[in-house]
This record gives C-alpha cells, sequence and structure tokens, in this order.
C-alpha cells in the first residue's frame, strides 16, 4: 500500500500517510489567513485509521479559540501540523507538509466571501519558475505605480 510522508519545516514532527491521498481544499477565511500568514490554509482530511505519527509529538503545541478554531504547530519551528478533528475519526493535513503530492488537486475554496481583498489575481502579476534573480529585483517588482 502506498505511504506519503510529511513533516514540519524543521523536520522535528514527522508523520505518515497510508493509501491514496484525498484531494485538497483551501480555506480562505481570516482565520486560516492569520495562522498561516498567507492568502489561505491548503489542507486535506484523512481517517484517523490511515494517519500515524512517526516523531515530535512532544513538540506539538495547541492553541484554541473560544469558538472551537484550533491550530496545533510545531514548537520548534512554528509550522502548523496535523490535529484531529474534535468529536470525529479525521485528521486535518496541512497540504504544505506532505513531501511529493503528484495525484491531488485543490477541489474545494471555502469561505470566499471573506478572502482577502489583496488575493485577486492580476493579470499583470508576475509569475517566476523559481525565485527572483536578486532580493532588489523582487522589491523592485512589489513597487506600486
Amino acid at each position: 500500500m502506498h505511504k506519503m510522508k510529511g513533516e514540519c519545516l524543521c523536520g522535528s514532527v514527522s508523520f505518515e500517510i497510508e493509501g491514496d491521498l484525498p484531494n485538497l481544499y483551501q480555506c480562505h477565511c481570516s482565520l486560516c489567513r492569520k495562522a498561516t500568514g498567507s492568502s489561505a490554509n491548503a489542507a486535506t482530511l484523512v481517517k484517523e485509521e490511515h494517519f500515524r505519527w512517526l516523531s515530535g509529538q512532544s513538540e506539538i503545541r495547541s492553541f484554541q479559540k473560544p469558538t472551537g478554531y484550533r491550530s496545533d504547530f510545531c514548537s520548534v519551528c512554528g509550522s502548523p501540523v496535523p490535529n484531529q478533528l474534535k468529536n470525529t475519526d479525521l485528521v486535518w493535513i496541512p497540504a504544505g507538509l506532505l513531501d511529493g503530492i503528484t495525484q491531488s488537486k485543490v477541489a474545494v475554496h471555502l469561505h470566499l466571501a471573506s478572502a482577502a481583498t489583496w488575493e485577486q489575481e492580476s493579470n499583470n502579476c508576475l509569475r517566476l519558475e523559481a525565485g527572483p534573480d536578486s532580493l532588489q529585483c523582487l522589491n523592485n517588482a512589489l513597487q506600486k505605480d
């Protein structure tokens, strides 16, 4: 059976998923934007029976709002890490932690009504296959007209 591994930025927290990875979703709500520092949170859900921690569980810390929103993260590097969704047999998996996603795609976008206004794509957006040649090049591209 196919296994996919994932880990946080520093490698302290690692895990594996057994079987085919489901498609992904992106959540654009303000909570996910703040938790990631990005325009959206890309993730998927897997059944608990297909998920296994490999290392670093003792490094995981959790933040929970009174509303029930929960964010688990590596205490060493701050990366969001998987957590079990309350009262379910599902584990939330941040897609950016997974190594070698090849067959999955973003199938759902959530909370588009509260998406950041700056997230709307521009036809004039600079697109690079890799990083910029220099930080100065990037800084120049970011300047407003």
